[in-house]
């Protein structure tokens, strides 16, 4: 295992520290590392908090700040956070507004998330993502899981709540977006978590993981590499396939890298995605194209295909100023 670190035991915390350091404008550090939150609080506003294991970064520190979330709660590496952590979080956004917790649709994630707010003392309301459409059920998931789409959800989100939405609409609206969203992803090769010390699984030379998940959990089945154009007919065939847009649909298309792929093979695979809603009829109005929910050094991607009307693109354009994002400000 080659990694650029100082220890298993040390890495969470040392990139905790070390993301805080590049980025102290934005965030901050909670007490005991227990969450990063938004440096400038706004009052009265719904505080958003979203989390989950490391290894996936930026999401979800590099989602904090104006327009997105307020705090992230990270576990260690592929493992859920504890719901001390997003408790403490939740008190620590909490300026009158209530709290909404963001979840990605893992059994573990769900379980403490839910933990947490039964034991918070103020009103908490919870949005689950569950975009990813490989696989109906997994041995990780309490059903579909939450991939890619937890970011669009985030950002759009977010930006209702900058603007002064309610605990009740932020969490309705965050339920629409998410069921507006569809993922699915290929792994070209394994990712290899430092407390293991070995690849979660093993690819030939000439074989790819179709409908992985972010974790390296399976897909739909293992196949033999083939061209961009192939891999994405073969993705976006299942995601239209299970969203069904009409033509005339206006969708946004993200496509989102899982930690080893050049940015010029991303633009590739977006572009092979883009051709194939062209030609059914669906304009892609809104794009994004990096790597942004990851798998440590996984090479492989995911496209997300999120339906779009005025007001959901113009919550997407709103101001945003995080880590990751920035846009209009």
């Amino acid at each position: 295992m080659k990694k650029l670190i100082n220890g298993t035991e040390t890495v969470l915390g040392e990139s905790l520290a070390g993301f805080v350091g590049a980025h102290a404008d934005i965030v901050t550090l909670g007490d005991e590392g227990k969450f990063l939150r938004r440096r400038n609080l706004k009052r009265g506003k719904v505080g958003l908090i979203s989390g989950g294991g490391s290894g996936h970064e930026p999401l979800h520190a590099g989602f904090v700040g104006l327009g997105m979330l307020d705090a992230a709660c990270p576990g260690q590496v592929f493992t859920s956070p504890t719901p001390d952590q997003m408790l403490a979080a939740a008190e620590a956004v909490e300026t009158g507004g209530g709290v909404l917790y963001i979840v990605k649709n893992y059994e573990g994630d769900v379980m403490n998330f839910a933990m947490a707010a039964e034991m918070a003392s103020g009103k908490v309301a919870t949005v689950i993502t569950d975009d990813d459409v490989a696989v109906e059920t997994s041995t990780y998931s309490t059903g579909r899981r939450g991939v890619a789409g937890t970011l669009v959800v985030e950002r759009i989100v977010g930006a209702a709540a900058e603007k002064g939405a309610g605990l009740d609409a932020l969490q309705a609206l965050g339920q629409r977006v998410n069921g507006q969203t569809r993922s699915m992803g290929v792994a070209l090769t394994s990712c290899t978590v430092p407390a293991a010390g070995k690849p979660t699984f093993t690819l030939g030379e000439d074989e790819m993981e179709m409908g992985v998940g972010i974790h390296g959990e399976p897909g739909r089945r293992r196949v033999k590499l083939a061209t961009a154009d192939a891999i994405a007919e073969e993705m976006m065939g299942a995601i239209l396939g299970d969203l069904k847009p009409k033509a005339g649909s206006e969708v946004l298309l993200l496509a989102n890298g899982f930690g080893g792929t050049p940015a010029m093979e991303l633009y590739v695979m977006y572009n092979s995605a883009r051709r194939i809603l062209e030609g059914k009829g669906i304009k892609t109005v809104r794009s994004l194209v990096g790597s942004y929910v990851t798998s440590l050094e996984m090479a492989g991607c995911s496209l997300t295909v999120s339906l779009l009307d005025g007001d959901l693109t113009g919550l997407w354009d709103a101001p945003v100023h995080t880590s990751a994002l920035r846009w209009g400000v």
